[in-house]
């Protein structure tokens, strides 16, 4: 509980849904549109301010995974050490390869399951 994420998904609905799902199990959620908005709200934010983020791969202005590799490039060490989730439909393991290749700790298949989501936020996060 208390634990703040950033969740990023271009789709306004996927961000409700999980929004609503996290906020159930005590989590504090702030949302991104893209990567690139994700991107400028880590490099802006206190080290340590984000717990972990929640990073959708296929959308507008800059996707998944080039989000992560930005991140994992930010020269703040704590800021660059956050864990990203990936949260994708794609599910295939070389999905799963081109997350972890990415910087990403974890990938989680759409649709959520909510189980799922909390173990691994719970490894992650504590």
């Amino acid at each position: 509980a208390g634990k703040r994420l950033l969740l990023v998904d271009d789709m306004d609905v996927n961000r409700e849904i999980a929004t609503m799902l996290l906020e159930m199990h005590g989590f504090i959620i702030e949302q991104a549109v893209n990567g690139k908005d994700a991107v400028e709200k880590v490099v802006n934010a206190d080290a340590g301010y984000y717990d972990c983020v929640l990073m959708d791969i296929q959308m507008p202005v800059m996707n998944g995974y080039e989000a992560a590799k930005a991140i994992r490039s930010i020269p703040d060490a704590d800021k660059a050490g956050i864990p990203i989730v990936a949260m994708t439909a794609n599910a295939f393991d070389e999905d799963r390869k081109h997350a972890h290749d990415s910087g990403m700790n974890a990938h989680i298949a759409k649709p959520i399951d909510e189980v799922k989501v909390i173990e691994v936020l719970k490894t992650l996060v504590g």
